[in-house]
């Protein structure tokens, strides 16, 4: 009886296992496949699957705000061409909450830099700020996120750069030769970033394998 219930005990971490390489492997951002062969990029994915998991956040606040709010940034980015994982960016830049501010000086849905939000067609002044204002600055964001693919031609580049900087990540990418997200040495901010999108997109799209019971 020992024999078998130590064979079954094997058998069924076995089927876990093979379940978990499954599901990792499924994983995507923008429609571009994540190399989770690595062992530091599944390491940091499971790291933010947790943080992002119901056990971790005790709330279910990010899926009311994304039942809010995503369908209609989906439906804007898609007009522009971009990629609609690109919903999530302000789900984790600030939480879909219009008062959220940087101790830089971001602000807004989609944490908009003052000078960058300025760039891009919106008001940043001591009467008004656009950044606080859903359509215009999703417009503007999506605008921004066109003008980055047009300049690194990869996604995954593209929300590191609006997490970080273009000039940032370009003068990274020159001085380590190096074009791959996953490879490139980049701030912790910017190397978890993606990560963190995959996670809260993974978090909303199947809320039960992570917890949630909705």
């Amino acid at each position: 009886m020992l024999e078998h219930a130590e064979k079954l005990k094997h058998e069924k971490a076995s089927l876990t296992s093979v379940s978990d390489e499954d599901y990792f492997n499924s994983l995507t951002f923008a429609n571009e496949s994540i190399p989770t062969e690595l062992t530091s990029v599944k390491q940091k994915l499971g790291k933010y699957l947790s943080k992002f998991s119901f056990k971790k956040q005790q709330s279910y606040q990010m899926h009311k705000q994304a039942d809010k709010f995503l369908p209609q940034i989906a439906a804007i980015l898609k007009s522009y061409g971009i990629p609609e994982d690109f919903k999530y960016v302000p789900l984790v830049e600030s939480g879909l909450d219009p008062r959220v501010t940087s101790h830089k000086g971001a602000g807004g849905y989609w944490q908009f830099m003052p000078a960058t939000a300025r760039l891009y067609g919106l008001r940043v002044n001591a009467q008004v700020d656009d950044r606080v204002d859903f359509l215009k600055s999703t417009h503007a964001a999506a605008r921004y996120l066109k003008s980055l693919y047009a300049e690194f031609g990869d996604w995954t580049l593209v929300a590191a750069a609006y997490n970080v900087g273009g000039g940032s990540l370009r003068a990274s990418i020159r001085r380590q030769n190096e074009s791959n997200y996953f490879k490139l040495r980049l701030n912790a901010e910017t190397g978890s970033y993606v990560y963190k999108l995959v996670s809260v997109k993974e978090v909303i799209e199947n809320p039960a394998k992570h917890g949630y019971r909705i």
